[in-house]
Order: structure tokens, then sequence, then C-alpha cells
């Protein structure tokens, strides 16, 4: 091969190799979880043009008794962001809960995770119940929370916050989710805004969520 040809073929080989140096260097690849549950469109008057922004809706504060008999707020578990379940009677429940062992486990270590599961068919000061559900599925304190709430509480926080909707074919008194198919999670962000849907039943669902918690994670140190 000729000098000439061993020069150039040299550079055609080093152009990729300086471009992808170049991205990872000062690239800027961001993946942004998207927004769920708006509430309305707003429009505002910039530079003399109406532009549209889509309101999205905020989790209400709550407070709820705990399966160690003490109330939880959501202020302290919105400190960084939660996984949210709602447990009921049906048989996806345990089986979404033995999932969340993965997610406790992957994001032990972190202080601004949390997981709370809210009882849906339970009753206020039924700490026993609530603390063997705990017992059962190997929680850890401060990381992982059962609560529950008289009925109209709960009622309340799954239909207008959460954005669920009761189940006339269950039994009386108990809430269950509709809108949203039994056995999803919620991702909730540090703003109460939820950023995740996910089917607890699918190991690959599981995946897709601990990926979407570490990007948020992310978001929170490196904001726009």
């Amino acid at each position: 091969m000729r000098p000439r040809q061993t020069l150039l073929l040299g550079l055609l080989l080093l152009v990729p190799v300086l471009a992808f140096l170049f991205l990872f260097r000062f690239g800027n690849n961001r993946y942004a979880l998207p927004t769920y549950l708006p509430d309305r469109v707003d429009s505002t008057q910039v530079g003399g043009e109406w532009q549209r922004d889509t309101v999205f809706h905020q989790v209400a504060p709550f407070q709820l008794p705990s399966s160690n008999g003490r109330e939880v707020s959501s202020a302290e578990l919105g400190k960084g962001l939660y996984i949210a379940q709602f447990f009921g009677v049906d048989e996806a429940s345990p089986r979404v809960a033995r999932q969340l062992l993965r997610v406790q486990e992957k994001f032990r270590h972190e202080p601004r995770v949390r997981l709370v599961t809210f009882v849906l068919n339970g009753a206020p000061n039924k700490t026993t119940a609530l603390s063997q559900l705990a017992e059962q599925y190997g929680t850890i304190a401060g990381k992982w929370f059962f609560l529950t709430g008289a009925p109209d509480t709960l009622k309340r926080l799954t239909q207008q916050e959460f954005r669920l909707t009761a189940d006339p074919k269950r039994l009386p008194g108990a809430v269950y989710t509709a809108n949203i198919p039994v056995g999803r999670l919620l991702l909730v962000d540090n703003q109460r805004r939820v950023r995740g849907i996910y089917d607890g039943t699918d190991g690959r669902e599981i995946d897709r969520l601990l990926t979407e918690v570490t990007v948020q994670l992310y978001d929170y140190e490196h904001p726009h």
C-alpha cells in the first residue's frame, strides 16, 4: 500500500474515534421521564405569542397510620421519590409486594428512595395486621412503609389524588384500582407528580422501574 493511501486510511479510521471522544467529553445525552395525570392546559403570552402549557396533577399531602403505629406523611416519603403500591385482596398484590423486594434491595443505601404500600381494605389503628404484612415481606424500617386509613380517607386518596376509581364488584367499604389495572406501581417525584406507571407483576417492568428511578435521581443531581 502506498504511503498516501496509508495516510488516508488512517485519517478515515481516526475521524469516528475523535467524534466519539468529543461526544463522550462534551455531549449531553439526557432522557427525561414523562409526567402523568394532566390537570389542565394553560395559555400564557410569551413575546407577544400565546403558548400552551400542560399543568400536571400534584398528589395532595397526606398522613396515614403505619405498621409501627406512628403517622407517616407524604412529606416524609417525598423528600426524594417514592414508589406506591395499592394492596387489595386480589391475587396480584402479594406478587407485586414480592417484586418490590428487588427495588428495596437495589436502593437499600439510597435515602432518597422510599416505598409505600397502601393497604386498601384496611382500617385505622390495625397496626397488628400491618406489622404482619411488613414482616412477611421483609421491609426495612424507614425504607418501605405499609400504610392504611379510614375508608373515606383511602377513597379520597386513591380516587382524587392518584386518579384511581372504586370497583363496585369488590367488597363493600374497600377501595380498589380500576382505571389503572390491579398490580400497577406508581413513581412519584419530589414535586408530588406521577412520573411512571409500571406493571408490578412483570419482571421486565420492574427492570424499567429500577432504570427510571436511577434516571430521576440523576436529574435531581444535574438539573436543567
